[in-house]
């Protein structure tokens, strides 16, 4: 049944206007929401300028997928306050992603590009594992971050050596954009794990010794440890990312943790993410979720040691004994 626009009332034009906002704030190219929702919804080009225009209305089970999918919270499009706070979780398998999960990594990585453009944008990581965004440059580190993933959680994947592990040129594609992207963002900050390497390097050594990785690729992985830690010194040194000189800060955490957290925050991007199952994010994009998730953040730092800059000796502390560590390899 068609559903002229004419029809609506004030409250439920409303809800529609604010939806159509939500999914043209998704995309800073609005020449790809047509194409996005033909795809996602197997419509007729027409039929989705039907819906955009408003001469009809996206059904529900249509208004249902499109927010499920793209992560827009019905609580808030409706009005509706539950006071319960979704969280949501998009599986992608790195080494063979489904079209529809390499389309979510895609948008995940465009939607960065309104970040960028913000002057007080701000990202920030609570890690016990090597920040995505610093390690990403590095090839045969993030293989093999995919290959504990696969071996773990993958049971197609879990048999295989690690130099089995081929990531698809598309997923490379998408990693070098992301890297580029989010050095762009105007302020970054990182609370590490004082065990971070040597989580990384027990991991190594474990797969080593069931011979899944060779003496070469051991070889390999330590060099590429060396080169990652001499970019984080680089940084800490002089309180920026090289590549882009936007700002970043470096802390050591003196106590362990236990659950890796991070969140975006611009004028038009706001979310927070708990890192789990080593490759996957809950998200939420709640505003008193990711408010809370920036104060319990940076509250953290109360308990670390700012090493960027400032505090010269704890660095070389630190990155001493990460090269000791890595040395151990």
């Amino acid at each position: 049944m068609i559903v002229k626009n004419n029809f609506l009332d004030m409250e439920e034009q409303n809800w529609y206007n604010h939806f159509l906002e939500s999914i043209y704030d998704l995309f800073p190219k609005k020449a790809q929401v047509t194409q996005e929702l033909m795809d996602l919804l197997c419509l007729e080009r027409e039929a989705v300028y039907r819906r955009t225009r408003k001469d009809v209305i996206f059904l529900a089970h249509e208004v249902v997928k499109i927010a499920s999918t793209w992560n827009i919270s019905l609580d808030e499009i409706l009005g509706i306050h539950s006071k319960k706070i979704s969280f949501q979780m998009q599986p992608l398998n790195y080494l063979n992603p489904s079209k529809s999960e390499f389309h979510n990594m895609q948008r995940m990585v465009n939607n960065l590009d309104e970040m960028v453009c913000d002057p007080e944008s701000e990202y920030m990581e609570v890690r016990n594992r090597l920040p995505r965004p610093l390690s990403i440059g590095y090839l045969a580190l993030y293989r093999f971050k995919i290959f504990i993933w696969a071996y773990q959680y993958n049971q197609n994947e879990a048999h295989k050596h690690f130099s089995d592990i081929i990531i698809p040129e598309k997923m490379c594609q998408e990693f070098a954009s992301y890297k580029k992207k989010i050095c762009r963002i105007n302020n970054s900050h990182y609370i590490l794990d004082q065990y971070i390497f040597e989580y990384f390097v027990n991991s190594i050594k474990y797969f080593h010794s069931i011979m899944l990785v060779t003496d070469e690729e051991k070889e390999l992985l330590k060099k590429e440890l060396h080169a990652l830690l001499d970019y984080m010194l680089e940084i800490a040194n002089k309180g920026y990312y090289p590549e882009t000189q936007k700002k970043v800060s470096l802390y050591v955490s003196k106590i362990n943790i236990d659950t890796n957290y991070s969140y975006l925050f611009s004028e038009k991007q706001k979310m927070c993410h708990i890192h789990a199952f080593g490759k996957y994010y809950i998200s939420s994009f709640d505003l008193d979720m990711v408010n809370n998730f920036r104060t319990w953040m940076n509250l953290k730092k109360r308990s670390s040691i700012r090493i960027s800059e400032v505090n010269e000796i704890k660095r070389i502390e630190f990155f001493s004994e990460q090269r000791r560590v890595i040395d151990g390899l």
